[in-house]
This record gives C-alpha cells, structure tokens and sequence, in this order.
C-alpha cells in the first residue's frame, strides 16, 4: 500500500486558443485530452473533427474559448490529400479492408495530367456528396460509424458541398497527391472515391491527409504535442492565442463603462461605438474601454446589440 500517493494535479482556470498539430493515429478527442494534461486545463474542447489518420491544424480551445469554439464550425479548409487509384477502402482509408475497384490492375493504370486536371476541375463549385459510413453524423442519435462497425449499411442522403479549388501537387502511376479548398461538411475520402470514379478506375481512397489551413489558421502557427511536451509550463502559455481570435472576422464595437456593465448584467446596449457598418442580425465583437473582450453581441432591428455569448468575470 503506498502511503505517499502522488498528489493529484492541480487543474488551471486557464482560456485561450491552441492550435495544433495533431498527429497521425490518434482520434481528435485523445489529441484534446493529451493536450488538455500538457496545459494541467479545468476545461478544453475542440473545434473541427479529424480523422485518426489524418493529421493537421486542429483548434484546441480552453477555458472561456469554448464557448466560442462553434464560431470555426462553418469556416473553409484546405488540405494535403494523397489517393491511391483503382481500389476502394470500407472507411475510404488507408485503416479499412482494400479491394480493387475495377476489372483494370491499379498498378497498370496510366493516367496523363490533362486527363486528371479536367476530372477535378468537374468538382469545383458546388457538388452533392453522399456522407460516408465511417462518419460521426448521428442516426438515430448514434454516430454513423456505430453501425459501420457492425456491417450495418444505412442510407444517407446526398448534401451539397462546396470545393473552392482543387490543384494536383504530384501524379506518379496510380497515386495522386491533391490539394483541396472547400468548405464545411466536405468529406476528403468521399471526394477521392469519386474522383477515382470520375477517371474511370473505380475508385480511390486516401493515403494520406493533412489540414493545413483552416479559417487563415496555418500550420506554421501550429505546434505539435511534442513541442508542448519539452517545453515549461510558462512556455506553453506563451502558446496560446487570445479568445477572441476566433472571432477575429466578425465586426467589432467598444462599450463605455456604463453599457459594459449593463451587458454583463444580461441587458441590451445601445451605447457603443463602432467603425464599421452593423446591420441587423450581425454577430459583434464587444470590448471595454481598455479593449478588453466582453464576448459576442447581437445587433437588433432598432440599433441595439443584444448579448449572446459573454466571457465570465
């Protein structure tokens, strides 16, 4: 029996914004955990699920940030995307069970660059997709990759999404490398199993994938669970971006003292100045005097600003 147990750590009531690296192998969720015991945080959340294969930017928000964190949800992304051509996958990855997707040999498909240059130029704009099964939509209140695992095959209904650009950065025999800007709901494996398609083998799925931009988040801004790991507590700190980062598109107003306690109290304001136009509906960045972040308003039809999400005291 151990009579000197190490004392449990001490949780920090820290807030900010971490953007990380995630590594490959590793679900979103255990990349959050990992990083919420780096920092020793009360309270952490993620905003942006990937894959565990799939490696990349992914937003860690702590303390008061994840009250925030759905401001990221409907923002584009791009990503670094590697297909292997003529096979399909159960999950549209390299961890599924592989098949060849046609009656041609993946390794004797040849394909020339004008020939795949005009097949992904057919996906950009607005295009349906059809969710995959290993995916995190709910039916029936379950994820769909529940059933996945089971064999369990349930329809899903095809969804517009939007692919602002798709560029090829590398074509060598029956692998390309793609690079991919899109917006939200848009799923990589889905989109290179129809590309596959598209060039008449079949099929794809993914051997890579990385999400190097999101929302003008890049990866040079990013550390990796590494880093954090060698670096005093401090340091890692130093790591994190103000709250309100994640806002940073949103327009902003100041409150004089008055207004700012008013709407930390829950009132609607109408003394604020602001230098850009608001119109009804808007979300609004609100500050005090000393620029300090209050949270997010609301502008109303008569030119007040209603609070809607405020930062604690």
């Amino acid at each position: 029996m151990n009579l000197n147990p190490k004392p449990e750590r001490i949780k920090r009531p820290i807030s900010g914004v971490l953007l990380l690296d995630k590594p490959p192998g590793i679900s979103s969720n255990q990349a959050l955990q990992i990083a919420k015991r780096i920092f020793a945080a009360r309270k952490a959340g993620h905003t942006g699920t990937l894959d565990p294969m799939a490696t990349g930017m992914l937003p860690i928000c702590f303390g008061e940030a994840t009250k925030f964190a759905s401001a990221l949800l409907g923002a584009d992304k791009t990503y670094e995307a590697t297909l292997r051509l003529g096979y399909i996958s159960t999950t549209g990855d390299a961890d599924g069970e592989l098949s060849v997707a046609s009656d041609i040999e993946p390794h004797d498909l040849v394909f020339s660059l004008p020939q795949v240059e005009a097949a992904l130029k057919s996906f950009i704009g607005r295009i349906m997709q059809v969710p995959p099964m290993y995916s995190a939509l709910k039916h029936h209140g379950k994820p769909m990759y529940t059933y996945a695992r089971k064999g369990v095959e349930i329809e899903r209904q095809s969804r517009a999404v939007i692919i602002h650009d798709i560029s090829i950065e590398a074509l060598q025999g029956n692998e390309l490398s793609i690079r991919v800007k899109c917006g939200t709901g848009t799923y990589i494996r889905t989109l290179a199993e129809d590309i596959g398609k598209a060039l008449g083998c079949g099929g794809a799925y993914l051997t890579f994938l990385r999400r190097s931009i999101l929302d003008g988040f890049y990866l040079s801004q990013a550390y990796t669970l590494d880093d954090l790991e060698t670096k005093a507590m401090q340091e890692r700190d130093h790591c994190l971006l103000p709250v309100d980062i994640l806002m940073r598109n949103f327009p902003a107003a100041t409150l004089k003292p008055p207004a700012a306690m008013s709407l930390l109290q829950g009132r609607t304001i109408a003394d604020y100045v602001s230098e850009e136009r608001l119109g009804e509906g808007q979300r609004i960045r609100l500050y005090d005097q000393a620029n300090r972040f209050l949270g997010l308003g609301e502008m109303m039809a008569g030119g007040e600003i209603a609070p809607r999400r405020l930062i604690a005291e």
